[in-house]
């Protein structure tokens, strides 16, 4: 079993950075979500463009799988996702509101308040790269990017957590050190 589960449908130069953090990582279909084939894991990954078609078909089978991501979370798993890479989207698929807003954006990450979210961008080479931000949420945002606009948000289900990034940059060792050392393996 996984810690870490990358929503995807190809090898990724992404699934190298697990194996640096000294984590088990591995790839499953976003059609398999609420299967009895979806392993168990403590975090679930969407990576950047997962709704651009060019790149991935994995946009496709989460709004079917709704119910088991929220499921996932709930009972104590940790979903992070990454920009969709297409010019506007509505995650209609989270059980929260959250819009985006593609722009190439580098930027210097603002913090807002404290949470251990922020560790995913933690030792960053400044400017940051970030693709987007996010026009519209209920969540709680983490992050916002030069002008104040949300780039990271995170919002709490049950046990687990939600985060979600518009910074297109491989996430720190720490963050994944902090949610899998506090997070239940769960199926989504």
């Amino acid at each position: 079993m996984s810690d870490v589960i990358l929503l995807w449908d190809c090898p990724l130069l992404f699934e190298k950075l697990f194996v640096e953090y000294g984590l088990e990582c591995s790839r499953a279909l976003s059609t398999s979500l609420g299967t009895p084939y979806f392993p168990a894991c403590k975090v679930l990954i969407l990576p950047t463009g997962f709704a651009n078609k060019q790149y991935t078909k994995t946009g496709t089978g989460l709004a079917r799988g709704k119910q088991s991501l929220e499921k996932f979370v709930k009972k104590g798993g940790t979903l992070l996702v990454f920009s969709p890479l297409v010019p506007e989207y509505e995650y209609e698929w989270l059980p929260f509101s959250l819009k985006y807003i593609m722009e190439e954006n580098p930027c210097t990450p603002q913090p807002v308040g404290s949470h251990d979210a922020q560790k995913l961008v933690e030792n960053l080479v400044l400017p940051a790269g970030c693709d987007g931000y996010f026009s519209e949420t209920d969540a709680d945002v983490v992050l916002k990017d030069d002008k104040g606009r949300p780039i990271m948000v995170v919002k709490g289900i049950g046990e687990g957590l939600i985060v979600a990034t518009t910074i297109h940059e491989f996430p720190a060792a720490g963050f994944f050190k902090c949610r899998v050392e506090c997070t239940k393996k769960v199926k989504a």
